[in-house]
């Protein structure tokens, strides 16, 4: 079984393998008692006033505790994250990289506005709204109940997140995160073709990051 669960790992792209085992490694530590929530949150005050710049980083790991919502937000993110890098981000990781780095960087900035000190499923949720995007012709079937097409997935999650979370805060954070895959999805698909003509700063990686990660 093991020898299995490595083969399946290393078929997965490597952003998004990287995303899922420092999720599940977080999860697994909090779980254990190792460290806590609340040296994983993130604030403004945390971060730079106290110095714990570690937060930064941590707050977009930790799904919570082992439970429905965890597998919820865990199953779908890996889901299309790798469905994504491994159709319009093949052999492009540094653009992938820079999509959810430049996400991230927007979600942290919104933070304080709605109150989210975990923005883990706020990001998941912004390669679920790209590719959804990306694939506007595919029909979706949710659970084998429900069959939708593409643009109407990442509401749908919302909307279920909603129900399984039983309050509307916590799918909150899921909606800012389609608000900020929207902004990725129109800088990279529709201002730099249709309003600039070409590549812009924010949809493409610097060259640096290309040449780093072996892209160029």
């Amino acid at each position: 079984m093991p020898v299995g669960i490595e083969a399946w790992l290393w078929q997965v792209p490597p952003i998004t393998r990287a995303w899922l085992a420092l999720a599940v490694t977080t999860s697994l530590a909090v779980q254990c008692q190792v460290v806590t929530p609340l040296q994983l949150y993130f604030s403004f005050r945390s971060a730079f006033t106290n110095a714990q710049p570690w937060r930064m980083f941590t707050t977009f790991f930790y799904f919570g505790p082992f439970s429905l919502d965890f597998v919820f937000h865990l199953f779908f993110f890996m889901r299309y994250s790798r469905m994504l890098e491994e159709s319009s981000f093949a052999n492009k990781k540094a653009d992938y990289f820079w999509l959810l780095f430049v996400s991230s960087a927007m979600l942290l900035l919104l933070s304080p506005l709605f109150n989210l000190p975990f923005l883990s499923s706020s990001l998941a949720f912004v390669p679920i709204y790209v590719w959804s995007r990306r694939h506007p012709s595919i029909p979706i079937s949710l659970f084998g109940i429900f069959t939708i097409s593409a643009p109407y997935l990442p509401l749908a999650l919302v909307l279920f997140s909603w129900v399984i979370s039983g309050t509307w805060k916590a799918a909150a954070g899921d909606l800012i995160g389609c608000a900020v895959g929207h902004v990725g999805w129109f800088v990279r698909d529709v201002w730099a073709r249709e309003m600039m003509g070409g590549s812009n700063v924010l949809g493409e990686a610097p060259e640096t990051l290309r040449r780093i990660m072996g892209d160029t």
